[in-house]
């Protein structure tokens, strides 16, 4: 089984998807976001105007080679600066890519030499080629606040009265969108959902061409937990759902994957994932150390059965 795999997202979530599919399939392409504006990321940023590379830099590791030379590059590229200077909590992989960006000003090239260091299995594109900033209203049933920036937009709280990115409508990367295109299968998150999956739909031309792909697709839901107060925290899957089919109510996918602990109470969910031409797959997902993440061999064997 070869399949043309395309995952979408950003973060730990994203990494996750992608450690699983490369067991699968090494046609895999990953399709990340870039609003990041916190950490490390948000520092090289706004010094360099560049993209935010950490959660390009996670994918880039999370595909590395099975080998040797794949796995100790990955680690090096994860490593970050402890000390009292400006390096602290800097990853080198970050800054490995930033000094390509500003070299040689091609976002994806640089992204393809580091994967050849790492000698990736597939590739990492940005899902634009310009920073971009996620904007939400919140609404506390008394009044609205608009809020600007990944982190900042995180930390809020209230109903999510509008969504936007910020350019609305920014430079695509063509080799994303024709990785999209051409896909057997696209998956979509788990992850940080106002700023890690909502971009891909609130990005007008790569929603229109995820849309008309000819792929099927897999929406991958987050986990619950409690002690991790992530952007939507607290919110059903039936209201992640409404939220993308809000700004996407063309979109129709063929699988709902989310964990077993998640299927009570949720009967307009599953009404709702019908009424989208998909059906929901409940599976044990969770990681038993990290609850809040999920497992890599679960979700290999949750792809293995969806893909064959």
């Amino acid at each position: 089984m070869n399949k043309k795999v395309v995952c979408l997202g950003g973060g730990h979530g994203l990494a996750a998807t992608l450690g699983a599919i490369r067991c699968l399939t090494n046609e895999v392409t990953a399709v990340v976001t870039v609003a990041d504006n916190g950490g490390s990321s948000g520092r090289l940023r706004a010094e360099f105007n560049s993209l935010p590379p950490g959660d390009l830099r996670m994918a880039l590791a999370a595909l590395c080679a099975d080998d040797d030379w794949g796995r100790s590059w990955a680690q090096i590229l994860q490593y970050r600066f402890t000390s009292e200077g400006v390096l602290n909590n800097h990853a080198i992989g970050n800054l490995i890519l930033a000094a390509l960006w500003d070299r040689d000003g091609d976002p994806v090239d640089g992204l393809d030499k580091v994967g050849q260091l790492l000698k990736t299995v597939g590739r990492v594109l940005p899902m634009a080629l310009e920073p971009l900033d996620i904007q939400a209203t919140f609404s506390d049933g008394l009044a609205s606040r608009q809020v600007r920036g990944q982190v900042e937009v995180a930390e809020a709280r209230g109903v999510v009265e509008d969504l936007q990115l910020i350019p609305s409508n920014p430079k695509i990367t063509p080799e994303a969108n024709e990785a999209i295109k051409s896909a057997d299968w696209i998956t979509i998150g788990p992850g940080s959902w106002l700023s890690s999956v909502m971009p891909h739909f609130l990005h007008r031309d790569q929603a229109r061409v995820i849309q008309s792909s000819k792929a099927k697709k897999i929406l991958i839901f987050n986990l619950p937990d409690k002690n991790i107060r992530d952007e939507y925290y607290g919110k059903t899957l039936e209201e992640h759902l409404k939220l993308l089919l809000q700004h996407a109510p063309n979109f129709n996918f063929d699988y709902a994957l989310i964990d077993t602990s998640l299927t009570d109470s949720e009967n307009g969910f599953y009404e709702l994932v019908e009424k989208s031409g998909g059906q929901v797959l409940a599976r044990d997902l969770k990681d038993s150390q990290q609850t809040y993440r999920h497992n890599k061999e679960k979700l290999v064997s949750a792809f293995s059965h969806i893909l064959s």
